[in-house]
């Protein structure tokens, strides 16, 4: 069989772009993509989608075309009159990640924010790929993640009481109870990131000296902030990271495969450990924490980040009456995320309101458009035009993932 089908009248076969971030495990996304893995790299992230950094390469009837390119030929046609009117591009980014260390903590800016220091940077003439480059584009991102494992990421910051307690609990951080106390979120936190160096490895050196030894002896729950603190140990470093203090401060969440979290602007957030789905904004602008060794620029972060308790919400998805897709609601208008799980013989029926990108997870299934056929299997992923009127059939079950825009009105 060829490695990728040929395209049908509106729908096309789509070779995303994988990422070799450090973080990234070994054989999760090999494996989905049946390659092999020769040389021990690392596979972060899976992207499908036009982004300029690493668009995804269209399967046509006349050849290979970068998927932004394509769009921007027929922009109408090819994403429909909505979205190419209120967008003009593909609003999102499709991805799929398999988190094997932590991540930076991290915060997205708002559209408004974005815009403004994107021309601020680009004014101050600090080149797109420098280190302390803050704004690669001018857009917001909120992301949506559905997990396909056991997942655990930090969510925002703890209830107060909750908060308290960890702080009443963790001897070393005692001395942040009345800052948190009397000025809340805003001081606590900025006072911790405006800690030298110095300061931050004098504060957290008793910490980790009591804590490691628990982790190499398995004493610590994944639900406790100390296995998280724990883990970020690097022996090899004489320095310490202050993204422990978040780890203190930030909701722990234990996700099982098919939950899902929304992150909008300014919520900070860390993927810890697992494998999900990821939907989000067409952007790539990162305001990072700690837990990192990349540049943090406290004075944008401090700007960005929105200090309130957050109570998680947990998304279990919708069930669209009639069919066998269940939808992820949110509150962004940029994307919107669904899955559909077939069993034999099932057939799922859909007409595509925008631009839609499917990327099979298992199984194999078939599309048919206008009677014409083209194959999904586990890996694979296709690109839909808009206003597409297609079919799903399986012969032995097949589990989906879309990404698509709500309506636009």
């Amino acid at each position: 069989m060829a490695l990728f089908e040929k395209a049908i009248d509106n729908i096309y076969p789509l070779e995303g772009k994988v990422q070799n971030y450090d973080w990234g495990g070994k054989k999760f996304i090999p494996d989905l993509l049946g390659k092999k893995n020769n040389n021990n790299a690392f596979f972060a992230e899976y992207w499908l989608g036009a982004h300029i950094k690493a668009p995804s390469i269209l399967k046509t009837k006349n050849g290979n075309i970068p998927l932004d390119i394509f769009l921007n030929q027929k922009p109408i046609e090819n994403l429909g009159v909505g979205v190419a009117n209120l967008y003009g591009r593909l609003p999102y980014l499709f991805k799929v990640l398999d988190v094997n260390k932590m991540l930076s903590i991290q915060v997205h800016p708002s559209k408004a924010s974005a815009e403004k220091g994107f021309e601020k940077e680009t004014k101050m003439g600090i080149p797109m790929n420098a280190k302390n480059r803050n704004y690669k584009d001018t857009n917001h991102k909120p992301e949506l993640m559905v997990a396909l494992s056991d997942f655990w990421l930090l969510h925002g910051f703890l209830e107060s009481k909750k908060l308290i307690q960890n702080l009443e609990q963790t001897k070393e951080l005692c001395f942040l109870l009345n800052t948190f106390k009397e000025n809340e979120y805003f001081n606590l936190y900025k006072k911790v990131m405006e800690f030298s160096q110095d300061q931050v490895n004098e504060i957290l050196k008793p910490l980790v000296k009591r804590i490691y030894p628990k982790l190499l002896n398995n004493e610590l729950q994944k639900s406790s902030p100390d296995y998280w603190a724990a883990k970020t140990i690097d022996s090899s470093s004489k320095d310490i990271d202050r993204g422990i203090f978040s780890i203190y401060f930030f909701n722990i969440l234990n996700l099982s495969k098919g939950e899902a979290i929304f992150q909008d602007a300014g919520l900070p957030h860390a993927y810890l450990e697992g494998k999900n789905m990821e939907l989000m904004a067409n952007s790539d602008n990162v305001l990072r924490g700690g837990l990192t060794s990349k540049h943090i620029d406290i004075e944008e972060l401090l700007k960005n980040t929105k200090f309130k308790e957050t109570i998680p919400k947990i998304l279990n998805g919708i069930q669209n009456k009639g069919n066998a897709e269940v939808v992820y609601k949110t509150k962004a208008k940029d994307f919107e995320l669904s899955k559909i799980e077939l069993l034999p013989s099932q057939i799922h029926s859909s007409t595509s309101l925008s631009v839609e990108i499917l990327i099979a997870l298992e199984g194999r299934a078939t599309l048919i458009e206008s009677g014409k056929k083209i194959t999904l299997e586990k890996g694979k992923a296709l690109y839909i035009r808009a206003n597409t009127e297609y079919k799903i059939t399986t012969p032995k079950g097949v589990e989906i993932y879309k990404a698509s825009v709500p309506k636009v009105n």
